[in-house]
């Protein structure tokens, strides 16, 4: 089953992949099934389970509902039209997507937030329905939001079995786990970007994966550069401080003073993370890297690359991002990119392991070298809870990007240091998360129900 570097990295909007895309993307089917519908709808209806609804006012849950359904998607959303929605909304009670009637939607009624067992097919599942003028159900679809803004039916849940994911690939490369990868890598004499981009062209020509990726480059930079330049208090009623454009001066200042401690490298990575997750935080424009709660990390990575490394290259940032796609692919097909499923390991872990593989790559690094790269940074954050305070992407979110950039770095430089043989291999790195991720206890995974959320004063 081919997982493009297109689908993994997606320009979306904060603060959250699975609880703020997500139901943007399922709203979006839904209007599309609804326009095809024999029947004619009077209202709309919504309803949030699982992780959805335990932190779905700090995620905006409930906001991505009312504008998904109006219309609004997550590639093309517009603060000042989104906010103009939601005051349309609350003064009419009715919402007018694009080729359909005005629908009642009164939020008070219309959206539920169950916080009752969570459905079937995942932690994060929301019921939308469309009723007629007497207010029976004449359309109605379950829908799961499974992690960086992917989102499937409960059909299509439950159709997923391993003779699925196992049939044929178009693809020249169909790497399966990363055992297979290293295997073709060495038959083909080929890079892991190599295999990937090769496989990307059966899809579209060498100048849209060109274009797509510099586009994917772009927005993470611009991201990264307004959190750098913004200051204030984040939303949410946590009261959190921005910090990265106050670090970020400060280490500008410093630059050129010989009494510099070398450990400020650190500083540099932790404040480019701190920009973007601070941006995601926000509510504003982001990718998907993997998800948007660990969308700082890899560009982080990249700016590091690029400002402060011997030899770094722009021109070999598409390289860094199908490397990393390649190994994002494996860790989402084998495991879990969720941290409604998996906790933080999925998220931030994976967002790790994903971005020292992209690094050891323009590093040099041979195939071997990044596989064993990706495996120390996954390795080193297997059993992470994902448990945000207040439901909020801000604390703990925000500095564990940071902290996760430092890691990718060490682990492509640990790896690179070697031959590539190491006792792990990534695929049971991978293993291991998903059956942590399984044994982990739903407290700890996006519900704010354990851990920090409940430990730290939130109010």
């Amino acid at each position: 089953m081919f997982l493009s570097v297109f689908d993994l990295f997606k320009v979306g909007v904060g603060p959250s992949s699975s609880h703020t895309m997500g139901p943007m993307v399922a709203a979006a089917r839904f209007l599309a099934s609804l326009r095809a519908s024999p029947f004619h709808a009077h209202g709309l209806r919504a309803s949030l389970h699982g992780s959805l609804a335990f932190t779905g006012k700090g995620h905006a849950t409930d906001r991505a509902t009312i504008l998904g359904l109006a219309g609004v998607a997550p590639d093309t959303y517009d603060a000042e039209v989104a906010e103009a929605l939601l005051a349309a909304n609350r003064e009419t009670l009715t919402l007018s997507p694009p080729g359909l009637p005005a629908l009642r939607f009164d939020p008070a009624r219309d959206l539920v937030f169950d916080y009752g067992a969570p459905l079937a097919g995942h932690a994060n599942g929301m019921i939308l329905s469309a009723a007629d003028a007497q207010g029976d159900v004449i359309l109605q679809e379950t829908y799961y939001s499974i992690g960086g803004g992917f989102v499937v039916t409960a059909a299509e849940a439950e159709a997923v079995t391993a003779a699925e994911l196992d049939l044929p690939s178009p693809v020249p490369y169909p790497f399966r786990n990363a055992a297979e990868m290293l295997a073709m890598a060495r038959a083909s004499n080929l890079t892991i970007a190599a295999m990937k981009r090769a496989n990307e062209r059966v899809f579209r020509s060498e100048a849209k994966i060109d274009d797509g990726l510099l586009r994917i480059w772009q927005v993470m930079n611009a991201c990264l550069e307004r959190g750098l330049a913004a200051d204030g208090t984040l939303p949410g009623g946590l009261k959190v401080k921005r910090r990265a454009h106050a670090i970020h001066q400060s280490l500008l200042g410093e630059r050129g003073l010989n009494q510099t401690a070398p450990h400020t490298i650190n500083d540099w990575m932790l404040t480019y993370a701190m920009a973007v997750n601070e941006e995601n935080a926000a509510g504003g424009q982001v990718v998907t890297a993997p998800t948007n709660g660990a969308a700082g990390v890899l560009p982080a990575v990249i700016r590091y690359w690029l400002d402060h490394v011997p030899g770094a290259l722009p021109s070999r940032v598409g390289e860094f991002l199908l490397t990393a796609a390649a190994v994002g692919g494996l860790i989402k097909r084998n495991a879990s990119i969720s941290g409604a499923e998996a906790g933080c390991q999925a998220e931030v872990g994976s967002a790790a392991a994903m971005a020292a593989a992209g690094l050891a790559a323009v590093l040099g690094g041979s195939p071997e070298q990044i596989e064993n790269a990706a495996e120390i940074a996954l390795e080193h954050h297997l059993g992470m809870t994902c448990d945000p305070v207040r439901g909020l992407v801000q604390v703990p979110c925000i500095e564990r990007n940071g902290l996760g950039a430092i890691k990718a770095v060490s682990a492509a430089s640990l790896a690179l240091r070697g031959d590539g043989t190491h006792l792990v291999p990534l695929d049971a790195a991978i293993e291991t998360m998903r059956q942590t991720g399984r044994d982990m206890h739903s407290h700890y995974k996006e519900t704010a129900l354990g851990g920090l959320a409940v430990n730290v004063p939130n109010c």
